[in-house]
């Protein structure tokens, strides 16, 4: 059962089941469990089973697709407030996962098991409608992604990954690769190209933008 701290938290971040039937309620958060991962644990992997709908409280969540020759592509990230679709789904369809889960930072989170998901789903419309809701936003990130895999250079995707990330970006060229779905040596040559070129300045685990308009030429590229 969750303390009255980490209740309050969780219907602060998640208040889509602050309006639930006290019974319904009550029941549900009686069945939480709060959990402490650590930066770099597995939370799930394909063909893990589904058995509890996750509710960030700190910290982020990356879910990717992995390959056999081990590459992986980021699909998206889970922040505080945020729920992982393909966890929901695969509550809702009871199959195992297809996808990897992998803990970005230290996390705290609060898990309700599988029976309790579905009793909020099937009796509770604000909770149900967060769900689909989810569904919609993450099928339009991912139809993005699919749009930029198949139709952009991977140029033009480094570009407008480095633009979304801030002036300074503290990550590994391996990280990048990562979220980019190629490898490190492809993703480090054209880092390599940028600095060349002026657009960023290149340090140890640490990008620079020098050039954000050129940067942003390069991202709109036909």
């Amino acid at each position: 059962m969750l303390s009255e701290d980490l209740r309050a938290r969780v219907l602060a971040l998640y208040p889509s089941l602050a309006g639930a039937p006290a019974p319904l309620l009550e029941a549900a958060l009686a069945e939480a469990q709060v959990r402490e991962v650590p930066a770099g644990a597995v939370l799930f992997d394909d063909r893990h089973a589904c058995e509890a709908f996750p509710m960030l409280l700190e910290g982020a969540i990356r879910v990717s697709k992995a390959a056999p020759n081990g590459r992986e592509l980021q699909l998206y990230r889970v922040l505080p407030g945020e729920s992982c679709v393909i966890t929901s789904s695969c509550l809702l369809g009871h199959v195992a996962y297809n996808a990897r889960g992998v803990a970005e930072t230290d996390l705290a989170l609060a898990t309700l098991p599988a029976p309790a998901f579905s009793r909020l789903v099937a009796s509770h419309d604000p909770f149900r409608e967060y769900v689909f809701a989810l569904f919609s936003e993450r099928l339009a990130e991912l139809m993005a992604l699919v749009e930029s895999v198949a139709f952009q250079r991977l140029d033009q995707r480094l570009a407008a990954l480095l633009l979304g990330k801030g002036r300074v970006v503290a990550t590994t060229h391996q990280g990048l690769a990562d979220e980019l779905g190629s490898v490190r040596e492809i993703v480090s040559r054209l880092l390599k190209s940028f600095a060349d070129q002026g657009l960023v300045a290149l340090g140890r685990e640490r990008i620079e933008i020098l050039d954000a308009a050129g940067l942003r030429r390069l991202a709109g590229a036909a």
